[in-house]
């Protein structure tokens, strides 16, 4: 199959929430049978509620400045599958990935033949033994994998980890992972190994006990970070922290992060923790090469900036077409737009904050688009009342609330309500709405940021911001 062909596939097999099954019999019975790829490099697990991403890319950042070739595992992707598998920062090709799925769904016909699996892996496991497969025909020297849900039997955790980091730990998936802090707590703890040192920072301390009477049970270390790490004189940037950290052992520094929003210094200290550990087990990571690893992460889709083209110039090769707001139609300048996947409620507390912080008087004019298994009456609540307007919108995902059924919550929460089911239509309205020093924010789902984001690569804008950074160039070392 070609790399259409291959997407088309899995697509059918359903996305993330469909076909869920909490067991690793398959997922281990096939990476068996394609040599236990997973088992070729020396790995980091990452699970959580929130933040595990922006870890992963953090520790991914820093380990590539030591000048090792890293893979990266992660998901749900943003625009384009490939996002999921990356190796020294870049995503796979399309080339690489359709032969990689190649091997991969051989290898599953085969066991499927022979009655190996009871069932026919999920969209996630296919993708996950993808990833094992690719990094080790890559050769990397390290691998961090982000757990897609829960963690005890999510297929990822098959991995044999030298660290394991557990994040911010909320309310999300509860039809899945449990309705109590603890019941979720338990899942996310489920990745931890006998004997291999685990990171967390939890944010509650029912939680963090959980966490430790499992690492206690199979006798592995922790290291709590928000114990063991203090930080001080810290302040923000358009959103981007600059503080200093104190570790209880006599460490210090201070660090710049290339990530927006005050969660991501807790998240930092999460990564800088692993790394840490992984220098002890010889692992050449220095101080200078954590500073830098975390100045320079990208993650796209948390509080992300997007610059569009300025006034007057076009937005695509079509022009003014790939964009029918006032604004646009008008020539003048326009209002930032702000990107996050704030997909449940601690994230939408965390956005809350970066709005008064970051953003002090400014009108916010909201885009909001959910999943119809989110908690999004909670959501709404901590976001709506802030907002100058609100526009609601649908994903382009089948499982999307519509934007008429979020209509009848949001107006209990602001008197400025409008309805654009279409994404791209909906960011026009709200950028009619907002003047030019106000700002536009778009959130509530990873896959409406995706939608929105996709736009935006296709009407020029990564070239654009790329360049204004020092020149758009091909990422061999940090993104």
């Amino acid at each position: 199959m070609n790399y259409e062909d291959a997407v088309r596939y899995l697509l059918s097999l359903g996305r993330e929430m469909r076909g869920v099954k909490f067991d690793l019999e398959n997922i281990a019975a096939l990476a068996e049978a394609l040599g236990r790829p997973h088992r070729a490099y020396p790995s980091a697990h990452i699970a959580g509620t929130n933040g595990k991403g922006s870890v992963a890319a953090m520790l991914d950042s820093i380990l590539r400045q030591v000048g090792l070739r890293v893979g990266l595992y992660t998901s749900p992707h943003l625009v384009r599958i490939n996002e999921r598998i990356r190796v020294a920062g870049e995503e796979i090709p399309d080339e690489e990935f359709a032969l990689a799925f190649e091997r991969v769904r051989e290898t599953i016909e085969r066991l499927m033949a022979t009655g190996a699996l009871r069932a026919h892996p999920t969209y996630f496991e296919f993708l996950t033994a993808m990833a094992f497969d690719v990094f080790a025909r890559e050769r990397v020297g390290f691998a961090v994998f982000e757990v897609g849900m829960g963690g005890r039997l999510d297929a990822t955790n098959i991995v044999s980890p030298v660290v394991c980091v557990i994040t911010q730990i909320d309310f999300d998936h509860e039809a899945y992972l449990g309705h109590s802090i603890e019941q979720i707590a338990g899942e996310k703890a489920g990745i931890v190994k006998a004997g291999v040192p685990v990171v967390c920072a939890t944010g509650r301390e029912e939680a963090t006990r959980v966490i430790e009477a499992r690492a206690a049970r199979v006798g592995a270390p922790v290291i709590d970070v928000e114990r063991e790490y203090q930080v001080s004189k810290a302040s923000a940037e358009h959103g981007r922290y600059r503080f200093e950290v104190r570790a209880r052992d006599g460490f210090a520094a201070r660090w710049s992060l290339g990530l927006a929003g005050r969660f991501q210094v807790q998240n930092a200290l999460l990564a800088a923790a692993a790394a840490r550990l992984l220098a002890q087990q010889g692992v050449p990571v220095t101080d200078a090469h954590i500073a830098q690893g975390l100045a320079c992460v990208r993650w796209p889709g948390r509080l992300e900036r997007l610059e569009w083209p300025r006034a007057g110039e076009p937005e695509s090769g079509e022009g003014e077409k790939a964009d029918s707001s006032a604004a646009a139609d008008s020539g003048q300048a326009r209002p930032p737009v702000y990107l996050d996947g704030a997909h449940n409620p601690a994230g939408a507390r965390e956005v809350a904050a970066f709005w008064r912080e970051q953003l002090g008087r400014k009108k916010i004019h909201l885009v909001y688009g959910a999943m119809q298994d989110k908690a999004v009456e909670e959501i709404m609540e901590l976001l709506l009342p802030l907002a100058a307007t609100v526009t609601l919108t649908a994903p382009s995902q089948p499982r999307a609330a519509s934007a008429e059924a979020l209509a009848a919550m949001a107006r209990h929460f602001n008197g400025r309500v409008f309805v654009e089911p279409q994404p791209l239509k909906a960011l026009d309205r709200a950028r009619a709405l907002a003047s030019p020093e106000d700002v536009v924010f778009v959130t509530g789902s990873l896959y409406l940021v995706g939608d929105i984001r996709r736009h935006w690569m296709e009407a020029g804008g990564l070239a654009q911001t790329e360049a204004r950074r020092g020149g758009a160039r091909r990422r061999t070392g940090n993104t």
